[in-house]
């Protein structure tokens, strides 16, 4: 693939000071169903998640109100728009499985409710050009999975985009159809996203269990970066 870069833009910084993303970069992949064993780690994911709390208290998990005050900060709503983990959490603590949806897929979702952060992955040979999480100028536009009608943030929401072609809204909120981790991908990128009280060895630790769940289960190549506010760009070659 061509050299292509992943920045997070200053802005996000200055508004989340202490924010970091961990980006696992895998290349050289074998995707593919979920075999039992996979499938298992995804259903003990989500036990460790009705262990840990009551379906009345979500929204007072430290690790997911931490979302739903940063969600208010730029215009959302976090009752309308949960962000990724308080929906999964929230699915597991009504025994709602996840279902299994390939390798990649539910190696993300088993580490976002292991570890209850947001984590997921994004397909990276599809990429025609750099990425970035950032904010919205409202010239975007953002096709989600399973939809027809194209959409454009407003201004000012956080997106992660490629160009003017969203591929998450709302930070950590829905995927676009675009990037999605399918079958046939053989490079991707995961996010794990980390917002105090979740420490930044967390989401170091976070990472190097995808690298090892994708050597387990994908085959390829994988590394791992600390993305932060000293260091906001890495590029994406394998």
């Amino acid at each position: 693939m061509a050299e292509y870069t992943y920045r997070i833009a200053d802005e996000i910084f200055q508004r989340y000071p202490d924010y970091v993303r961990g980006v696992v970069i895998a290349h050289e992949l074998a995707n593919g169903p979920s075999p039992p064993a996979l499938v298992d780690l995804l259903r003990e994911a989500e036990a460790t998640v009705r262990a840990r709390m009551k379906p009345d208290a979500v929204a007072e998990e430290p690790r997911i109100k931490s979302w739903r005050e940063a969600y208010r900060v730029f215009g959302a709503k976090p009752a309308e728009f949960r962000s990724s983990i308080e929906a999964m959490a929230r699915r597991a603590l009504k025994n709602d499985r996840l279902p299994a949806v390939n390798a990649l897929v539910d190696i993300g979702n088993l580490i976002s409710l292991r570890h209850l952060l947001p984590a997921g992955a994004h397909a990276i040979d599809v990429l025609k050009g750099d990425i970035e999480l950032r904010l919205a100028t409202g010239t975007e536009q953002f096709l989600a999975f399973g939809a027809t009608e194209i959409e454009q943030p407003p201004p000012g929401e956080i997106i992660f985009t490629e160009g003017d072609t969203v591929l998450t809204r709302r930070w950590t909120w829905r995927q676009a159809q675009h990037t999605l981790t399918l079958p046939e991908t053989r490079a991707v990128e995961f996010n794990i996203d980390g917002l105090p009280p979740v420490p930044p060895d967390e989401v170091e630790q976070a990472g190097a269990e995808i690298i090892e769940l994708i050597a387990r289960f994908c085959g390829g190549r994988a590394r791992f970066s600390l993305l932060d506010s000293d260091r906001p760009v890495l590029t994406l070659t394998p």
